[in-house]
């Protein structure tokens, strides 16, 4: 941490910041707008809690944007111990804008209330929406925290955790809608994880990342302390720098943002390359007492 005071100028750091908060803020302007706008008017949900919210405003009248709040809110009190407090502060930043700016445009005329173009334009757009949040670390979506805690815990994947959450609710719309409504709900799902992925620059559920520094004991430890992410460290050897040390770990596409925050914070000199990891065969995540942090790990 006294590393990256001493390496990058305070106003750099806080311009980094606002920057970041700029790009969560119109994100969520973005997604709210989606939603009230296209979304809503026509009765099909999008998932997780803004899902559940939609339902409960449909049917008890209820503002959108109070709902949202009051239902995310046990979600970041579970996550607040385990995902880390500037994670957490972005979380509430995003769904904060987010549930004000639902308010805003409720007044508004409707985009549309044709079924085919609210599921497709409103999609794209929430897409969008949502991607821009996650790019820059936030949140909009409480069951997102708890699927990263659970994948932690049980080693579920987080796309899986979150599908089982939406197909649930989905399930219930179907009843209390009908299930043209549930099916028009899961193809908008659909079309929004798509865009969400193209926004997040092709950014898939699990993702490696191959680091190469000179920093390796602290970086490995730090990732595992805060990602809960075992490391394989190895030695390399560059044609130009000489000997390096790299490390591989295996993590979710939420956890990108924190472990560029970690890297940069320990060594600002870092090369890293992030891809793709389309199959996960094996254990992963380990218990500490499996962890020798000095030694070359058996595996990521």
């Amino acid at each position: 941490m006294s590393k990256l005071v001493n390496h990058i100028p305070k106003g750099r750091e806080l311009l980094r910041l606002l920057l970041e908060l700029v790009g969560i803020g119109v994100g969520a302007v973005v997604a709210a707008f989606a939603i009230e706008e296209f979304l809503v008017p026509c009765t099909i949900l999008d998932g997780g809690v803004v899902g559940i919210a939609i339902m409960l405003n449909n049917k008890l009248g209820i503002p959108l944007g109070v709902l949202t709040v009051v239902l995310n809110i046990p979600f970041l009190l579970i996550g607040a111990k385990k995902m880390g407090k500037r994670f957490i502060v972005k979380a509430a930043y995003a769904m904060a804008i987010f549930s004000v700016f639902l308010e805003i445009f409720a007044p508004l005329a409707n985009a549309t209330e044709e079924y085919l173009l609210a599921v497709s334009f409103g999609g794209v757009i929430l897409g969008a929406g949502v991607g821009l949040v996650i790019r820059f670390g936030g949140c909009l979506d409480g069951t997102e925290t708890v699927a990263i805690l659970l994948n932690k815990k049980f080693k579920l994947p987080v796309g899986q955790i979150v599908l089982i959450f939406n197909v649930i609710i989905f399930t219930v719309a179907g009843f209390v809608f009908g299930f043209d409504r549930a099916m028009y709900s899961l193809l908008t799902y659909f079309i929004t994880s798509k865009v969400l992925d193209i926004v997040e620059s092709g950014l898939e559920q699990t993702k490696a990342a191959m680091i190469i520094t000179n920093d390796a004991k602290e970086i490995s430890h730090q990732i595992y302390r805060k990602l809960g992410r075992t490391v394989t460290i190895m030695e390399g050897e560059g044609l130009v720098s000489g000997k390096k040390v790299v490390l591989y770990c295996v993590l979710t596409r939420f956890e990108i943002h924190e472990l560029k925050e970690i890297i940069k914070h320990i060594d600002s000199s870092a090369f890293i390359a992030i891809s793709d990891v389309s199959e996960i065969i094996g254990k992963h995540v380990k218990k500490t007492a499996d962890i020798k942090l000095d030694q070359t790990s058996a595996g990521s």
